[in-house]
């Protein structure tokens, strides 16, 4: 019988790859405040010994034999709900993959990105480090019920249990800025599957994600969601009912020409005071000049407060802001500094902020 050892995470490692394995052993074994309390080789042997050790947290790889790890997911959310964080691979079907597993209760991933190279292997360990802390500080989600997939031509009806008075009451917008991070594809889902086709807004939206991911994801939403959603590129415009998605491993900023607010793609290298990547301060703070104020800046859950400063920005060019509540927070951090720092005008139920947005019509 395996003792936990006290106020450590204790951690189970599932991956079919015994360099994989080893890997992350090899980070996670330095911290002294974490206790890998076993690895598993496969699916199956991960719903075992998650059912039996008890973990704290899991990583789980993605593709591996007898059972994959989406499946291994779905058992273990249902007899033994763990906090699982997925090991993906950066191509487009484990993009996919991720996004299904995400939806299937896990808390978040990593991208499996270690290679030869000295940078890349220290950026793993940085990024795996910094997904543990996050995923320890969250809270277990339950598995995403399915999105509808007709096309929503006006507001759907709120919950009966939504506020019938808002501070938004006769307040007019022209943008809506979207940001979040770790529980964010989960949540964004939830918000935009709210909102109707004819929407008469553009949307851009900021997510801490990878390059390779973004594209996926901004398609998995645009078959989920009735308006229109697609991962933004250079010179894009937005335009009414269509939301964009900032590209992942660059920043995105916003320009007005002429009539219109314009995408403008970015090296990190032009911003490297921004740690997040893409940075959802960057892009709120240069769309709220874009637009003099005239737009609704929304934080949904995640880590850390990137967000804050461009929604400070915003609320001194009179634009409204909406910030996620703690309870139906996977991590509150970005809201908690918005709710904090007194920039967040309606503090919402995740459920109930799309049907907020949706009032602007």
């Amino acid at each position: 019988m395996i003792l936990p050892q006290q106020g450590k995470t204790r951690i189970l490692i599932v991956d079919d790859s015994s360099f994989m394995r080893m890997a992350i052993r090899s980070v996670l074994s330095k911290d002294p405040s974490i206790d890998i309390v076993g690895t598993a080789v496969d699916g199956v042997e991960g719903v075992e010994k998650a059912i039996a050790l008890k973990p704290d947290l899991i990583t789980m790889d993605i593709e591996m034999p007898r059972l994959d790890g989406i499946s291994a997911l779905k058992q273990i959310m249902a007899k033994a709900p763990t906090k699982v964080i997925m090991v993906s691979t950066l191509t487009n079907e484990g993009a996919k993959a991720t996004f299904e597993a995400l939806d299937a209760g896990a808390i978040d991933y990593i991208p499996k990105n270690v290679t030869d190279s000295a940078d890349a292997q220290n950026h793993f360990r940085q990024e795996l480090m910094r997904k543990i802390k996050e995923a320890v500080a969250s809270r277990i989600r339950r598995p995403l019920s399915p999105s509808p997939v007709a096309r929503v031509t006006s507001p759907v009806a709120p919950p009966t249990h939504r506020p019938t008075t808002s501070k938004f009451v006769g307040k007019k917008i022209q943008y809506v800025a979207i940001g979040a991070s770790t529980g964010g594809p989960v949540a964004l889902q939830e918000v935009l599957s709210r909102i109707p086709v004819n929407f008469p807004y553009g949307i851009m939206v900021g997510i801490h994600m990878p390059k390779a991911f973004t594209g996926p994801y901004a398609d998995r939403l645009n078959a989920k969601c009735s308006m229109t959603i697609r991962e933004a590129v250079d010179g894009d415009v937005l335009k009414p009912g269509v939301a964009l998605i900032a590209p992942g491993g660059m920043h995105t900023t916003l320009v007005r020409q002429g009539s219109h607010i314009v995408v403008k793609v970015k090296p990190t290298s032009d911003y490297p005071q921004y740690v997040y990547i893409p940075s959802v301060d960057l892009l709120i703070s240069t769309m709220s000049e874009a637009t003099g104020g005239a737009m609704l800046g929304v934080i949904l859950t995640g880590m850390g407060n990137d967000g804050y400063k461009g929604m400070q920005l915003l609320k001194q060019r009179g634009g409204l802001t909406i910030a996620q509540d703690e309870a139906t927070s996977t991590i509150y951090g970005m809201p908690k500094a918005c709710v904090d720092g007194g920039v967040a005008d309606e503090v919402l139920p995740l459920g109930q902020i799309g049907f907020e947005i949706s009032k602007f019509m």
